[in-house]
């Protein structure tokens, strides 16, 4: 299976996971604030490749440190509303953002890869068809979560990894996918 052969129009939704997708990844500790959010490389250019297409764009994104009171949802919802700021100026778009605020140990339906965030999205636009949709995430729940909602997956990784990831499809960064995508949907 190639891009190509998905037919991607303007009905189909892209999913995101956020962190080391849209923004770098904070080893071993997490965006707590605007100042510690980075775009990834190309992210801003990729997401203005995909507002092209895609009829809706949604990120959805574990946050876990909430519920370790290492911030609040308040200091989630300013990185939010900052990072859509920014994505609109460049001409990219983010329909809404969902996150899940628990820990992995609670098991809760919205934390991938469970598919609460992917209902709740379905509940908010039900024109989603998730058989049209493509989850792209960074870590194996990621994929987990696209496959288990039905929908076509796109792993970013830009190491070597001997961990075996199930994705429809791999590249090394957002903008690669996006680079890639336009290539073959133009």
């Amino acid at each position: 299976m190639t891009l190509k052969d998905l037919n991607i129009n303007e009905t189909w939704t892209l999913f995101l996971d956020r962190d080391g997708v849209i923004n770098t990844r904070i080893v071993d500790d997490y965006v707590k604030h605007w100042t510690d959010f980075k775009f990834c490389e190309g992210a801003l250019n990729a997401l203005k490749i995909f507002n092209k297409k895609f009829k809706t764009i949604l990120v959805v994104t574990n946050q876990q440190g909430i519920g370790k009171g290492l911030y609040t949802k308040e200091d989630l919802e300013i990185i939010h509303k900052n990072m859509c700021y920014e994505v609109n100026y460049f001409g990219g778009k983010i329909h809404k953002v969902y996150f899940s605020p628990y820990l992995e140990k609670e098991n809760h339906i919205t934390r991938k890869p469970s598919i609460g965030m992917a209902l709740q999205a379905k509940n908010d636009f039900p024109e989603i068809d998730f058989s049209k949709s493509i989850m792209v995430g960074d870590s194996i729940s990621d994929i987990e979560f696209g496959k288990n909602a039905g929908m076509k997956t796109v792993f970013i990784n830009d190491k070597l990894t001997e961990k075996k990831v199930i994705a429809d499809f791999q590249f090394n960064s957002l903008f690669e996918f996006a680079s890639e995508f336009e290539r073959k949907n133009a």
